[in-house]
């Protein structure tokens, strides 16, 4: 119970990663806001939380749906410490000169301009209690990327270094900023990235991770939990890597 009477919001909650995340922070006793743009999923995933959780529909790339889910998390369950950036988009892999622009402004809406409307919103409240959490999920693209996913890297390493730039702000507030990165893993977002879901496909992508497997969403809830747990409290601006030893 690392995270008893902590009070999380988890973005892109209502699968995959933030699926993952969700019920390890419920299981070690945190309250939770399910915050998803798929209203039915954030719900099937705040339902089986049991609860400790409460699910809402909200987009990322607005101010509004952070200042809608900080407002549940304090009407629901009495405060707000957590906020996990983990909503995020990729591209199939296609050569940096012919990705269109709409897909590239979807991904720097979605995996960038999201923690700057999270921090907007969420970090006064953490500023006026004088502690908070704030994990954004990055991804090993940000350190080691692979070819024809340049747009999709690029938008990781920029979370990885506005990770780093908010952890050295907020530091005096008490308030610490952290990020993980996922190897590719198991999830909806999968196919995505290899361009297509066959075993020939998979089997290159796992002869890269040197432990030999996909990364899971339970992997993603354990390193969160203890990041954003009081353990944790002498660690801030890592980006860890949670990738099997891909990174290496």
């Amino acid at each position: 119970m690392r995270l008893e009477g902590k009070v999380a919001i988890v973005t892109g909650g209502g699968s995959g990663f933030g699926e993952g995340i969700v019920a390890k922070m419920a299981a070690e006793g945190a309250r939770v806001v399910v915050m998803d743009r798929d209203g039915a999923a954030a719900g099937r995933v705040a339902a089986v939380a049991g609860p400790a959780a409460r699910a809402i529909t909200g987009d990322v790339s607005q101010a509004a749906g952070f200042e809608a889910a900080r407002d549940l998390a304090l009407a629901a369950f009495g405060g707000l410490d957590i906020l996990v950036n983990n909503a995020g988009v990729g591209h199939v892999p296609t050569p940096l000169d012919a990705l269109d622009e709409a897909t590239f402004d979807r991904i720097a809406t979605v995996n960038m301009r999201s923690l700057y409307h999270g921090a907007r919103v969420i970090v006064p409240h953490f500023k006026a209690q004088k502690s908070g959490a704030i994990l954004n999920v990055a991804s090993t693209g940000g350190v080691s990327p692979r070819p024809n996913l340049t747009w999709y890297n690029a938008s990781k390493g920029w979370v990885i270094t506005a990770t780093r730039a908010m952890a050295v702000e907020l530091a005096p507030f008490g308030i610490r900023v952290n990020a993980i990165n996922p190897v590719a893993g198991d999830t909806p977002l999968l196919a995505t990235f290899m361009g297509a879901d066959t075993p020939e496909m998979r089997a290159k992508f796992l002869s890269t991770i040197p432990l030999g497997r996909f990364s899971t969403p339970a992997d993603m809830g354990n390193a969160a939990a203890f990041l954003c747990s009081d353990e944790a409290s002498m660690i801030t601006g890592v980006a860890m890597e949670v990738d099997g030893g891909r990174c290496i």
